[in-house]
């Protein structure tokens, strides 16, 4: 992962701290899913600031991760009746928990977040 140090959304640290508080509301999401979706909203009302900047990075991966939690977070509560879904709840738990952190340290290091793909999937 390339390192940024220094060089914020055009030298503006409010686009930052706007990815912070998105950041925030994410972890406060796990709690109550209103923030989750406050967040979600931030991100794209604030999509234009920090386009083709190394924010724009963290910004699809706050968007990713809400959406992608929301349709696996149906599919267990779905297949909860036959026991699985609480297995995908589960994963989906860690895999967004993960996400909001691992995002939130790229962010204070000043770095793009950079997905851990397979080979032609991009996520």
């Amino acid at each position: 992962m390339k390192s940024l140090v220094g060089k914020d959304a055009g030298g503006d640290e409010a686009a930052r701290d706007i990815t912070a508080l998105v950041y925030l509301l994410q972890l406060l999401g796990f709690v109550t899913v209103l923030t989750a979706i406050a967040a979600v909203v931030v991100n794209y009302v604030k999509w234009d600031d920090v386009r083709d900047t190394w924010l724009e990075s963290h910004f699809r991966w706050q968007v990713r991760t809400f959406w992608f939690s929301l349709l696996w977070g149906v599919v267990g509560t779905l297949l909860a009746f036959i026991g699985i879904g609480f297995l995908i709840i589960a994963a989906v738990t860690v895999w967004y928990l993960y996400r909001a952190v691992r995002g939130w340290v790229l962010l204070n290091e000043r770095r793009e977040v950079v997905p851990l793909n397979m080979p032609g999937l991009r996520i």
